[in-house]
């Protein structure tokens, strides 16, 4: 038996390193099970490599169109290799950060794979396949989720890949399907159109990022049509036969059966959760339809044993993980937090035009049977976004027209994803529309936006 700690996190994603960070400083002895790099999926294979690919797409987009702003460039072109370079580059550079993190902190970084055992242990079994078993008063499963494949459509990471594959393949694909339109969906479609790929989104709902407000949806289904990239909804894919030289595959929509030739078919229907082979189902611990059951302070049904991040309730995002582990470690550390309001959490996607939003959509709203004030102020309208050459989108507020009420916000457009944490602190303060609209914003700014739209829902709009 090795040291016994307070406190065994196992996984080091946004969750677990977060909560390991925290734990550390309200004085708990801390370690970390890690199979594979610091910083889990997130760091490594999703949120920073991601956004550094798209931030190369997004430079490439400024040089092709650099004659708008009145700056010549000669012939350029993509390297797609480099691209990935600098991305894989950036991931590893915040992994060492997390390293850091973790000596500053005093934190114990075990590397293997941790499973569960019987009286608050967690076996780790290295990669040389040896096995030690560790002790804690408190152990956190933080074990985050992974792609989803659909049953008939399984990824080879050849003809049919998940997100991780997207993120390192060898050459650029002349042509490309994406199965989904969420959040990484429409990330890496506007990612590879963007760099040349010819690329096809199939949606199964009526709207592409269908958790986004309907008018959000619509817009950014406009921008990607006029950027070239086709859109199914309504749509799925079938089968695909990869036997050839490309994938061909079957597309069920309204209209009949079609089918699309393509390089690659990426997979992006979600995720599913890493909750096997650890233990749970030995202990007794609760799951329910591939989550672990825990109260408002991640607390399962087993003393000692807690649970965040993408296996539990609520939604699957690297915010909402770090939360939930401050929350579960100050719980333990014997403060008062309180539970977390799902219902305030922020999503953002980070296509261009980029899409952040937190609350209930106008639809939502109006089913629960609020009766709203809704302003909208379209970036067409904004001095900064025509300066910037970003005059596509809007910023979208919903009220209750009772007491005021801040129920949602959408935006679409340059830089909303930095901007949506104002709506965010707002709703937390249960801020008023006419104190939005009281509130002065700086000039010029894309968030004078979010005080027009607040104008708008109430008659004063200034610049409409």
């Amino acid at each position: 038996m090795s040291a016994k700690y307070d406190l065994i996190v196992i996984g080091s994603g946004p969750g677990g390193y977060v909560a390991a960070i925290r734990a550390s400083q309200l004085g708990l002895k801390t370690a970390v099970v890690e199979r594979a790099e610091l910083g889990g999926i997130c760091l490594n294979w999703g949120c920073i490599p991601t956004k550094a690919l798209l931030k190369s797409a997004q430079v490439f987009e400024y040089i092709k169109h650099a004659k708008d702003y009145g700056i010549n460039v000669g012939d350029s072109s993509a390297d797609f290799t480099a691209v990935v370079k600098r991305s894989r580059d950036v991931a590893n550079g915040m992994s060492k950060g997390i390293q850091f993190l973790f000596r500053k902190n005093k934190i114990d970084h075990i590397p293997g794979f941790g499973k569960l055992v019987a009286g608050k242990k967690v076996e780790v079994t290295a990669a040389d396949g040896k096995k030690e078993v560790y002790e804690a008063n408190h152990i956190i499963v933080a074990t985050g989720g992974r792609s989803r494949e659909l049953p008939n459509i399984k990824i080879d990471d050849n003809k049919i890949i998940g997100y991780r594959k997207a993120l390192v393949l060898e050459k650029k694909p002349e042509s490309m399907v994406i199965m989904g339109s969420g959040a990484i969906g429409v990330e890496f479609a506007y990612f590879y159109s963007t760099m040349g790929t010819k690329v096809t989104v199939v949606e199964y709902l009526p709207n592409i990022v269908p958790v986004e407000d309907e008018e959000v949806s619509k817009q950014l289904e406009k921008e990607f049509k006029k950027a070239g990239i086709d859109i199914l909804t309504n749509a799925s894919v079938e089968s695909v036969d990869t036997s050839g030289a490309k994938a061909k595959v079957n597309i069920k929509t309204q209209a009949g059966n079609q089918t699309i030739e393509c390089d690659v078919v990426l997979s992006a229907v979600g995720i599913s959760t890493n909750i096997e082979g650890i233990g749970l189902e030995e202990l007794g611990v609760a799951t329910d339809k591939g989550k672990v059951v825990v109260d408002d302070f991640y607390r399962t049904n087993i003393p000692g044993i807690y649970a965040i991040g993408d296996i539990v309730k609520g939604q699957a995002l690297a915010h909402v993980a770090s939360a939930e582990g401050i929350i579960c470690v100050e719980k333990i550390a014997g403060q008062n937090p309180e539970p977390l309001n799902y219902g305030n959490i922020p999503g953002c996607t980070y296509c261009s035009p980029e899409i952040a939003s937190v609350g209930l959509t106008e639809k939502q709203a109006k089913e629960k049977g609020y009766e709203l004030k809704v302003g909208k102020f379209p970036f067409s309208a904004s001095g900064k976004a025509s300066a910037a050459g970003a005059k596509e989108g809007f910023v979208k507020l919903i009220f209750d027209a009772k007491y005021g009420e801040l129920l949602g916000a959408h935006m679409i457009g340059l830089n909303v994803t930095e901007m949506i944490a104002e709506i965010v602190v707002a709703r937390k303060l249960e801020t008023t529309g006419h104190e939005i609209i009281k509130a002065v914003h700086p000039h010029p700014t894309m968030s004078e936006a979010i005080m027009e739209a607040a104008a708008a829902a109430y008659g004063e709009v200034i610049h409409l």
